[in-house]
């Protein structure tokens, strides 16, 4: 069992049944890189500002990014409503161009 501590700010949609993943980090100066996610295991509890993993396959370390994914089975829908608000940010000091942005939408209230 792996109990991960996370902030009050944790995103609100965490819930049993996720699948955590972390992602492994290096800095180098002010920037830090990643490698590709690796699963945890399924989230068995939430409390008191920990998440709980009963049958962990792997173990992040200090530092490393942690982030969630949902059951599609559960959870087998497109965005839901009229509008959207996007906000993205980029860091970095060297040139960069986002070329596309797209997004699959079902209207929630018809």
């Amino acid at each position: 069992m792996v109990q991960i501590e996370v902030s009050s700010t944790a995103n609100i949609s965490l819930q049993v049944g996720d699948t955590a993943w972390y992602v492994p980090t290096t800095s180098v100066g002010n920037q830090s890189y990643g490698s590709d996610p690796v699963e945890i295991g399924i989230i068995t509890g939430i409390t008191d500002g920990y998440i709980i993993i009963s049958d962990e396959l792997s173990t992040p370390d200090a530092g490393d990014f942690i982030m969630f994914s949902k059951d599609k089975t559960a959870n087998n829908t497109s965005l839901l409503g009229y509008y959207a608000e996007v906000e993205l940010k980029n860091n970095s000091l060297n040139h960069a161009e986002l070329f596309a942005l797209s997004s699959e939408v079902a209207p929630s209230s018809k």
